[in-house]
């Protein structure tokens, strides 16, 4: 009987550690193909293939996440950026996402990669 609640008391601490380790280190993966959208924007919605930049790519989580105090767990954008009426000194929705979007996608494309630039390449009908 004291042999079995050594082993209980030995090998219980050890268990709740492997369960807390794998809980912590878990993440909410972000879908593969994400689709960005405004309602009631004039344009497309764009598919935003998420996995090509933060996997293949290595864009670190912050580029783009770049408020979040976990930018693993983020928040929708528009929580931060409003569609319309823009607040002091935050951009709108969309002016966010093309600036960050285009502008890094030009930096690319200035080293001589591909990267879309223009509106249709994105905002495919």
């Amino acid at each position: 009987m004291k042999s079995r609640i050594t082993h209980v008391f030995l090998f219980f601490p050890i268990f709740l550690f492997l369960v807390l380790a794998l809980s912590v280190f878990a993440q909410k993966k972000a879908p593969e193909v994400m689709t960005l959208k405004v309602e009631g924007g004039k344009l497309a919605p764009v598919p935003f293939p998420h996995a090509l930049h933060a996997e293949k790519h290595k864009i670190q989580c912050s580029k783009c996440h770049h408020k979040e105090p976990d930018p693993t767990q983020p928040e929708l954008c528009i929580k931060c950026h409003p569609v319309k009426d823009a607040k002091e000194g935050v951009p709108l929705f969309k002016d966010a996402y093309h600036k960050l979007c285009i502008d890094c996608h030009k930096e690319v494309v200035a080293k001589g990669n591909k990267a879309p630039t223009k509106c249709t390449e994105c905002h495919k009908k």
